[in-house]
């Protein structure tokens, strides 16, 4: 039978939160009363947490497991989650216990009730230190919102809900997982928001820390290129490259003016300045143009349409048809 809701859970090195994990994940659903799978991707464990989880696995044939060779890294182990999915509904969180799996009945009914198409959850009360964890997750927090338009108070948490055609549609790399919302706006879903327990983490240590942050924010202009202007790049590039051409071509033909009525401009800073803003802005412009080759062969060699469907309603002779995240 195939599951209505899949529980997408990477886990590396958790071996003393799995069983935990296992039974309050198992309890919140069956309160839930609809049928289920959890996908455990084991991403590179160099402890027992395999092992564990493969006796579970052994005794309840709704957990799968995916083991990659190596860490391949959290994004990575969602995108694989998400490939092998059954169930029309999937939910991600983290495997360290500090999601609380009893959160997960509210979030799906909130999805269903509003008609979302994700739900996010939101440590309020987030049990983290502050210096370490919560002042750069604000700052980040704040930049992302700013930067994609979708304003969400918490990005770091892995706890969501997705409908399964919102996400298997995604091609997730470096530390995307994070912006999994804002790459699902450029499809044009309704996102939603609940408050959701977090607890202290028990057992283990974090693999992540405040180094992390500079590289959520290289890939936050990834994020951003590719939903703004993944199928027009010559209106950034070429909108900068004729703003600073035409101030180069400016600065050049005042130089210019002046060196008719006698003004030494050889060696002047600003005629260097000049020509190189002029050269800049004529690069940027090919390279826009260049950019639009690539996105156009991008999209017709995988036949990749550049719009998003929701729904399908029409009237075909003697029935009515509609096809839904067409």
């Amino acid at each position: 039978m195939v599951p209505e809701i899949s529980i997408v859970v990477p886990m590396r090195n958790e071996s003393p939160n799995v069983e935990r994990l296992y039974r309050e994940l198992t309890s919140s659903l069956a309160e839930l009363g609809r049928s289920y799978e959890i996908l455990a991707i084991d991403d590179g464990s160099r402890d027992d947490t395999f092992e564990l989880l493969a006796r579970i696995q052994v005794k309840d044939s709704r957990v799968r497991i995916i083991r990659f060779r190596r860490n391949f890294g959290q994004t990575a182990a969602f995108a694989a989650g998400f490939k092998h999915a059954r169930g029309r509904y999937i939910v991600t969180l983290d495997g360290d216990n500090q999601n609380d799996p009893a959160d997960i009945p509210g979030m799906i009914q909130m999805l269903e009730q509003q008609d979302l198409d994700i739900v996010c959850g939101w440590r309020k009360d987030r049990k983290d230190s502050f210096v370490n964890r919560r002042l750069p997750s604000m700052i980040a927090n704040a930049i992302i919102s700013y930067a994609t338009g979708v304003k969400l108070h918490d990005y770091g948490c892995s706890l969501k809900v997705f409908r399964a055609e919102v996400v298997k549609a995604m091609k997730l790399y470096g530390e995307m997982h994070r912006f999994l919302p804002a790459i699902a706006s450029e499809f044009g879903v309704e996102i939603g928001e609940k408050v959701v327990n977090h607890r202290p983490r028990t057992h283990g240590k974090s693999n992540y820390g405040i180094t992390r942050t500079f590289r959520v924010l290289l890939d936050l202009m990834t994020v951003k290129f590719l939903s703004s202007y993944s199928t027009r790049p010559l209106q950034m590039f070429g909108g900068v490259g004729v703003m600073m051409g035409a101030a180069g071509v400016l600065i050049c033909a005042w130089i210019t003016y002046q060196r008719f009525f006698g003004y030494q401009s050889a060696n002047r800073p600003l005629l260097i300045v000049g020509g190189i803003m002029a050269l800049g802005g004529v690069i940027l412009i090919m390279n826009g143009l260049l950019a639009e080759m690539l996105s156009r062969t991008y999209h017709e060699s995988q036949d990749k349409p550049t719009y998003a469907i929701r729904e399908i309603r029409e009237t075909l002779p003697g029935r009515s048809r509609e096809v839904l995240g067409a």
